[in-house]
């Protein structure tokens, strides 16, 4: 019997029971439903069309029969669907073969021929892996990205006012606040996913090379072009007109760089707050149980924060192979894109373990002001910026020069920096600016800018 433990994959082993909601939406399972739903809605937008009187209109019963075989489609069902594939060879000729029994046993038996009716297997699969996508996107994905953004955004709120020092090429820079650090994120984040909920999701039914062959040979009355579009929109998804016999995939290459650029963003963040805790600008919450090294006891490791990044790096090599692969084919098609449709659920998977061990780690986080108060005590000099600044004002020569020569290099006291200005031959109220001045004071409108533009 098969064990989580004998899996290949760790999403399928180890993180199971972190990624089971993507299931519904990527699983071989999930594929087969939406290729047995596809068929079914095909069938009965052509029983509803007026120029094609061959196909009589459903009964009420049998519009409840085929309502019911989707509602309760199970896993046995898509197991004889996999079972009839051993002898088709030929995943969506099974679909058709399974919908022809299960019309046989009910009065839709006259009209199994019109299952498929002018259709190739990729009109059938390029929608099925748009509602796929979709699905996983709007029921799963989205959802977490947004817990993500939510639990930034009240970061940023809380942490408004905290002052910090800032690093620049990793030296002592300009302070800031902590919530003005994570607004960074937060905003980028905001504006990506602002983008991703416009993305549409494209869909072709238009036969073997695109061009209705079969269906105009049948039928040369049918508007066509019209069926097409009403049919694939009706399934929530975007008509595409123009086509070879697969849809060119372009939409899925530009929902990979969408998502591609989100886990950017939070590889950023990830790495950024694991810094912050290495300079124990945080601690982390201690929770009962957890060991943070096999050898030393004392460790809280931002273990969260490095799981993230590490599945958002491998999510990123995945998405950038599906945009640059999918959209190419040879000629009017061939199956190099079979097989790597099939793995964008694993990119999916990695995001959303990323995600849950982000909102796992920022949850566990405390700001240390002792570690943030005492690394801005000890770095006056960032308040050379400052002070240079209001010399240019008051037209004092060779100011960025003066403070270079002061602080470059150097251990600056505050009894050294007040001497310095007391010095300075300008006004006695900017005098007095800048003897009131501290690093955690200085700090511009980093506070103001939260407000703001939090959202």
């Amino acid at each position: 019997m098969f064990s989580p433990l004998h899996a290949l994959s760790p999403l399928d082993g180890r993180y199971s029971e972190q990624i089971h909601a993507l299931r519904d939406s990527f699983s071989e399972q999930a594929l087969i439903f939406f290729r047995v739903l596809i068929e079914i809605a095909w069938l009965r937008k052509l029983s509803m069309s007026a120029e094609i009187t061959e196909v009589r209109a459903l009964t009420a019963a049998e519009e409840k029969f085929l309502e019911e075989l989707l509602q309760n489609f199970s896993a046995e069902q898509a197991a004889r669907i996999k079972t009839i594939e051993e002898t088709t060879n030929h995943d969506v000729k099974a679909v058709e073969y399974f919908l022809k029994e299960e019309f046989a046993k009910n009065s839709l038996a006259d009209l199994r021929e019109w299952l498929h009716f002018g259709a190739t297997s990729e009109d059938v699969n390029n929608l099925a892996y748009a509602l796929m996508l979709k699905d996983g996107m709007e029921n799963t994905l989205l959802p977490e990205l947004e817990k993500v953004g939510v639990n930034l955004r009240e970061k940023c709120s809380a942490w408004q006012d905290i002052a910090m020092l800032a690093r620049t090429h990793g030296q002592p820079a300009s302070p800031t606040t902590l919530g003005k650090a994570y607004l960074n994120f937060s905003a980028r984040l905001t504006r990506q996913l602002a983008m991703l909920k416009k993305q549409e999701y494209l869909g072709k039914w238009n036969g073997a090379t695109g061009n209705y062959n079969a269906h105009l040979a049948a039928f040369p009355e049918v508007n066509w072009l019209k069926i097409s579009q009403e049919f694939v929109e009706a399934l929530g998804l975007t008509w595409q007109p123009v086509s070879d016999q697969i849809e060119p995939h372009d939409f899925i290459a530009e929902i990979c760089h969408g998502l591609s650029r989100i886990n950017t963003i939070l590889i950023h963040l990830a790495r950024d707050t694991w810094g912050y805790i290495a300079w124990g600008y945080f601690t982390q919450e201690v929770r009962a149980g957890e060991v943070g090294s096999s050898t030393m006891p004392h460790k809280v490791n931002p273990i969260d924060f490095e799981n993230a990044e590490g599945n958002l790096g491998l999510a990123n090599a995945l998405l950038t192979f599906f945009a640059e692969k999918l959209p190419i084919t040879r000629w009017q098609r061939d199956l190099t894109d079979s097989t790597v449709l099939r793995n964008l659920g694993v990119a999916f998977g990695h995001i959303l373990l990323s995600l849950k061990s982000l909102q796992k780690g920022l949850g566990k986080l405390k700001v240390n002001t002792g570690a943030l108060q005492r690394d801005l005590t000890a770095n006056p000099e960032v308040l050379a910026e400052a002070v240079q600044t209001v010399m240019r004002r008051y037209s004092l020569p060779n100011p960025y020069e003066a403070l270079k020569e002061l602080t470059r290099g150097k251990e600056l006291t505050r009894e050294v920096y007040e001497n310095f200005v007391k010095s300075l031959a300008i006004p006695e109220e900017a005098k007095s600016g800048l003897l009131k001045l501290t690093p955690e004071s200085y700090i511009g409108m980093a506070g103001e800018i939260v407000k703001k533009f939090l959202g």
